[in-house]
C-alpha cells in the first residue's frame, strides 16, 4: 500500500467526533428490536442539538433463511417507535422484496454473448463442431 493509499484508509476509518451516538436497544425477544439512539457531544454528554433516532430490526423466514429487515422509525419517544414498529416492518419488507424482483428482472433481461456461454454451440464448446476441442471453455465430452 502507498503512503497516499494508507492516508486516504486512515481518513475513511475515522470515526466523526461530532457525530457521535450512544446506542440502546430495546426487544421483545420475539418479533424483534429496537434501536434508540441518542446523539452525544465529543465527552459523552447528552448533545441536545440534533434528534434522537429510532430504528427497528427483525427478521423474515424465506425458503432460504432468514431475511433481515433495518428500519427508520418515525418516532420521537420510545413509546411512538413501539407503535410505528409493524407499518414500518411491513413497509421495510415490501421495499425489499420489490429490490429482489428487480434483480430478478435484470438478470432474466441480461444478454448472453456466445463468449459468457463457454463457446460456440450453445454453450457445449464443440462436440462434433468443426474444429473439435472445447477452446471456449465449455463442456468436453470424452
Amino acid at each position: 500500500m502507498t503512503d497516499a493509499e494508507t492516508q486516504e484508509t486512515l481518513e475513511q476509518l475515522t470515526v466523526d467526533a461530532d457525530g457521535l451516538y450512544q446506542e440502546e436497544n430495546f426487544t421483545d425477544r420475539r418479533v424483534g428490536s429496537i434501536q434508540r439512539l441518542t446523539p452525544v457531544t465529543r465527552d459523552g454528554q447528552p448533545d441536545d442539538s440534533r434528534p434522537v433516532l429510532y430504528l427497528g430490526n427483525t427478521q423474515v423466514m424465506t425458503p432460504v433463511g432468514g431475511l433481515p429487515l433495518n428500519f427508520e422509525l418515525d418516532a420521537g419517544s420510545l413509546e411512538e417507535a413501539v407503535a410505528a414498529f409493524p407499518a414500518a416492518a411491513q413497509a421495510a419488507l415490501e421495499q425489499t422484496m420489490e429490490q429482489l424482483k428487480e434483480m430478478q428482472r435484470e438478470q432474466a433481461s441480461r444478454i448472453m454473448t456466445p463468449d459468457q456461454m463457454g463457446g460456440g454451440m450453445g454453450g457445449m464448446g464443440g462436440g462434433g463442431a468443426p474444429g473439435g476441442g472445447a477452446p471456449g471453455g465449455g463442456i468436453q465430452l470424452r
